[in-house]
């Protein structure tokens, strides 16, 4: 899916304030390296400034529930980020669906783009084909374990990519037609799997299929 040319980040020009940057980057470090939770002194050290500017940032950033101090005594993201996300999910689903119309109809199958939220993956948006013999329906809104499904696997996956780490994730449950399909295609010579598809490289049988 190609970003759409609205998401770019608009440039408003003017002057920008040192400490609403400092601010940001701290957030950025709390939900990305440092999602785990940090230490004042760690967030000093990766932004390069003195234990009380993070101080100062973290009581301000407290004060909107954007941050909070965990029970080990570490900082982390606080409930206040799920609020700012839940308003920026209209933007997001705004964006997504002309892509996913495009998409639904050259393929003539059901496009969805699902988030992960709370170890889950939601759907937030689901297009059906203009025309097609036979869909599958997708419910806005359903849910399910980021480890069970093939949206959810995806999310995953796309975590350890830019991580450069191996999911570790279970395999997802599959129903006994699909476990014995998979095991009839791994066994036939010419048939490999490549993330998380099956395909066959010979010319007499060419054709693949996704679980």
């Amino acid at each position: 899916m190609s970003p759409s040319p609205q998401s770019e980040p608009a440039d408003l020009g003017g002057e920008t304030s040192q400490t609403m940057d400092r601010g940001l980057a701290l957030l950025r470090l709390l939900t990305t390296s440092r999602s785990q939770g940090a230490t004042v002194t760690e967030l000093a050290t990766d932004l390069g400034v003195g234990r009380p500017v993070v101080y100062r940032l973290l009581a301000s950033l407290a004060r909107e529930d954007l941050v909070a101090r965990r029970a080990d005594g570490r900082v982390g993201p606080g409930m206040g980020l799920l609020r700012l996300a839940v308003s920026v999910r209209p933007l997001v689903v705004e964006a997504a669906v002309p892509h996913l119309r495009r998409l639904a109809d050259t393929v003539r199958a059901t496009a969805h783009l699902t988030l992960a939220e709370h170890g889950e993956a939601l759907a937030v948006a689901v297009v059906e084909p203009t025309v097609s013999d036979l869909h599958v329906a997708y419910r806005v809104g359903s849910r399910h374990p980021l480890e069970a499904g093939a949206a959810g696997r995806a999310i995953l996956l796309g975590r350890a990519d830019r991580s450069g780490r191996t999911s570790s994730s279970p395999t997802p449950s599959c129903s006994p037609v699909r476990t014995a399909s998979r095991r009839r295609c791994a066994a036939r010579p010419g048939w490999r799997r490549r993330s998380g598809w099956w395909r066959c490289t010979r010319s007499t049988r060419r054709a693949s299929g996704r679980w």
